[in-house]
């Protein structure tokens, strides 16, 4: 036999072992068939008790989404603007081990949790409310943009930097001229994507009480308004569809006037 075609004993027993280990992990699970079929049974009922949607409370519904689009908005403006320095600290490239190590910490702490834990905790440090949602989903901008931020600019072209650096520009003009410019598209399109991540967690966090229009889904859950609950879900996904179309039109707008920066050079 070939060894173009000799059996990889290893790949197959790798693959036996995890069927193995799949059909153990779901006998563990109690992953029955029965309870699949019958959880189809009571999903059927649960969409038939949500149609038609009715808005019981409008003013209850506007007054949510309003908030959830403002703990996204503001959250994501504290992460980016907390996120430039760490991430910048956390670039291997351009700062000392001292500098990147406790950065990299920072960054690695944030991303550690996810968003909902995080708003617990802070739900019990400052109490129920947006200001918790609005903690909780800046600590995960931080980790996102942060560590992203720092991922580009360790990727750029030294070339630049270089040639700046001979100028005898101070450390600053290096970041404005050397490195900014060559991440730049790069950091609008984390931004951009970190605000659109927000406006969907924003209604996971306000589910343990850190505001936003998951208290009023949670609310409409318990007292089993399930019309309600479906308008309220059409109405998040309405906004988020909004918000992505937004983003969408910022990087646009941004990236034409990046690209169209040396053209105009050109032609002067």
């Amino acid at each position: 036999m070939s060894a173009a075609f000799r059996p990889n004993w290893w790949a197959r027993g790798g693959w036996i072992a995890l069927a193995i280990y799949v059909v153990y992990a779901a006998s563990r699970l109690e992953f029955t068939w029965a309870r699949f079929v019958t959880g189809l049974d009571n999903g059927a009922r649960f969409l038939g008790r949500m149609f038609p949607p009715i808005i019981a409370q409008p003013d209850t519904l506007v007054s949510g989404l309003v908030e959830s689009l403002e703990i996204a908005i503001l959250a994501s403006f504290l992460g980016i603007v907390l996120a430039l320095p760490i991430g910048l600290f956390a670039a291997r490239n351009l700062m000392p081990w001292w500098a990147t190590w406790p950065a990299r910490a920072l960054i690695a702490l944030c991303r550690s949790f996810h968003p909902v834990i995080v708003a617990i905790v802070f739900v019990k440090a400052v109490g129920f409310g947006a200001l918790a949602g609005i903690l909780a989903l800046t600590v995960a901008s931080i980790g996102f943009i942060g560590k992203l931020f720092a991922e580009a600019i360790e990727e750029i072209s030294p070339r630049q930097v270089e040639a700046v650096r001979a100028t005898g520009a101070p450390f600053a003009s290096v970041i404005a001229y050397g490195v900014l410019p060559q991440v730049f598209s790069r950091f609008v399109g984390f931004a951009t994507y970190q605000l659109d991540s927000n406006l969907r967690n924003s209604t996971m966090v306000g589910i343990v009480g850190a505001g936003g229009i998951g208290g009023t889904l949670f609310a409409a859950f318990q007292r089993f308004d399930y019309d309600f609950v479906c308008a309220i879900l059409i109405s998040i996904i309405a906004m988020i569809m909004v918000g992505e179309l937004l983003a969408r039109w910022v990087r646009g707008v941004f990236l034409e006037r990046r690209a169209g920066r040396p053209s105009e050079r050109v032609d002067e």
